[in-house]
């Protein structure tokens, strides 16, 4: 007889709310009580298509699954508050954008979950919104006749399982974020750098760089975006609007999910937990998505690019560590971590910049040209950034000799007659609109 055949079977749900109610029919046991509750978590009305709650405990539950957590201690506070005072003397010698930050502290991972789950929830809604109205729009007549009042129930599990796998991924990327900025987009509080200390401890090691210079880097990094951000107050809302756009393009392949549901043994929850990592209900791509994914790439190109530039320019002649930490942080946005991978995954949404190395080059390009006061002043509107196609020719938009401002302007206003045309049903669409970061 095998030593493991008296051994409880691995839970496929460990680390979510739904460890518990699998453990209550483990070993022939059944709490009724305990999955009652987890039913009534799951079920449980919220607001929007996602059940964020929910979403939040799994990532905590998550979190936690994976090795202690421990708070930052006041040493730790103390060298973020150090380091924020040094970057910000820094790059005020290299961009006239005043500070964007007001206040500096260190987080937790779990206190990363719970500070950034407001912002984390406007990035999904979207998506999830559409992905959950696809779900059952895709139902044939028949079967939703046939639902009836249970139509409702069914956009309940579909929230909550959404919220589910938003919560494992949201879990994941805690344990490899740097900041709140490390994605590109300011997740936190406005106005608040902040640092997880843990996270930069990981990204430093096997680089040979001291301790104090790798923290220095990430902070330099997070004080630049958070100054971007400040100054461009149109650049979140173009961010988000970009993933909207992306959600109302989302389709859903229903023969693919039947497909998928029928080779699925019942006997082996493990395979349900790898289905849905894996994207069961991951949406198609779409034109119109590729459109919104391609302008939201760039725009976060150019964010990324003017950060790279800046601390680039804050760090030379100071601080040799600089160069080398900056290669370490484009191979590891260009890969992308586990969790990451996950999250793009579940709503079939990269958020990782395009072309970064270009996008450097061309705001450098136009310091070398016209100075930091024309490089950091494209960012007052959206109709003055560079486009995709500038990226192809750095040199040719720090220069002037790309386009005109008039041909932009026509070109823009054509595209929104056609577009408003459309709307009306007065004319047929220009699918030709100049391509921008808006």
């Amino acid at each position: 007889m095998s030593d493991n055949e008296n051994e409880e079977p691995e839970n496929p749900f460990k680390g979510t709310p739904m460890e518990q109610l699998f453990g209550a029919f483990s070993g022939g046991q059944m709490d009724m009580s305990q999955i009652m509750g987890q039913m009534q978590k799951m079920f449980a009305p919220h607001e929007g298509s996602v059940n964020f709650d929910l979403a939040k405990e799994v990532a905590r539950h998550a979190l936690a699954a994976a090795g202690p957590d421990p708070s930052p201690n006041s040493a730790q506070q103390g060298a973020v508050d150090d380091a924020v005072r040094l970057a910000e003397t820094w790059l005020d010698s290299v961009t006239g954008i005043p500070a964007g930050a007001t206040t500096a502290t260190a987080w937790s991972r779990a206190q990363w979950i719970e500070a950034t789950s407001d912002t984390w929830q406007q990035l999904v809604e979207p998506i999830a919104q559409h992905v959950v109205g696809a779900m059952s729009e895709a139902l044939p007549e028949e079967a939703k006749s046939m639902a009836g009042p249970l139509m409702g129930m069914l956009s309940q599990a579909g929230g909550a399982m959404f919220g589910q796998q938003v919560g494992q991924a949201l879990g994941g990327l805690a344990g490899e974020v740097v900041s709140s900025t490390d994605i590109g987009i300011p997740l936190g509080t406005e106005r608040v750098a902040a640092v997880i200390p843990a996270g930069v401890e990981a990204f430093g090691e096997g680089l040979e760089h001291p301790a104090s210079d790798v923290l220095l880097y990430i902070v330099l990094r997070e004080c630049a975006h958070h100054r971007l951000f400040h100054h461009a107050t149109w650049l979140r809302p173009a961010l988000i609007g970009a993933i909207e756009e992306f959600g109302r393009g989302t389709s859903i392949d229903v023969s693919a999910i039947e497909s998928q549901l029928r080779g699925l043994d019942p006997s082996r929850p493990e395979q349900i937990q790898e289905a849905l990592a894996g994207g069961l209900f991951e949406p198609e791509r779409t034109p119109q998505q590729q459109k919104a994914l391609d302008r939201l790439e760039t725009l976060l190109a150019f964010i990324e690019g003017w950060v790279d530039e800046v601390v680039a320019e804050a760090t030379k002649d100071r601080m040799p560590a600089a160069a080398p930490l900056a290669e370490a942080m484009r191979r590891r946005r260009a890969a992308g971590g586990p969790a990451e991978q996950t999250f793009a995954s579940l709503v079939g949404l990269e958020l990782r910049p395009r072309k970064l190395r270009e996008a450097t080059s061309l705001w450098a390009a136009m310091r070398d040209r016209q100075g930091i006061d024309a490089r950091d002043a494209v960012w007052s509107h959206p109709d003055l950034m560079p486009s995709i196609a500038d990226l192809e020719d750095p040199l040719g938009f720090a220069q002037g000799e790309n386009r005109t401002q008039s041909d932009d302007d026509f070109d823009t206003a054509l595209g929104e007659l056609l577009d408003h045309d459309a709307e009306r049903g007065d004319g047929p669409t220009d699918e030709r609109g100049p391509d921008r970061s808006e």
